[in-house]
């Protein structure tokens, strides 16, 4: 896929593609709804209601507070959640961030995979 846009945000970077979007986060923030907000706001004017992924590539260490998947959820053009990390601990967090979000959400250690998963989904709602 064509790297469409790389847009800095006080809390990280994202990453446009056609079918789907990459966020990094900055070291040690907190996502709160006012950072989901905007990443919302770029998602639909970016996607506009076309099927996407959503692909956190978990590289530093930050939190994020859970209330904030329920807003996500309510992205109809969002398909899939992928998050990229090979840290232990994410594996436990995913665990109890799956229950905040109403789409598919899987924990990846390799980027490639996340990708290909989420492409996959992204080409059944397409059909």
């Amino acid at each position: 896929m064509t790297l469409k846009k790389v847009i800095s945000f006080e809390f990280g970077e994202i990453e446009l593609f056609d079918n789907y979007l990459v966020t990094t986060m900055k070291q040690g923030i907190t996502v709160i709804p006012k950072y989901n907000d905007e990443l919302v706001t770029l998602a639909n004017s970016h996607f506009e209601g076309r099927p996407f992924a959503y692909i956190t590539h978990r590289k530093n260490s930050y939190a994020v507070d859970p209330s904030i998947y329920y807003k996500t959820s309510k992205i109809e053009s969002l398909v899939a959640f992928a998050v990229v990390s090979n840290k232990p601990i994410d594996k436990k967090i995913v665990a109890i961030e799956k229950i905040f979000l109403d789409k598919p959400f899987q924990l990846f250690s390799d980027m490639e995979d996340a990708i290909s998963w989420a492409l996959d989904i992204v080409r059944t709602q397409k059909e």
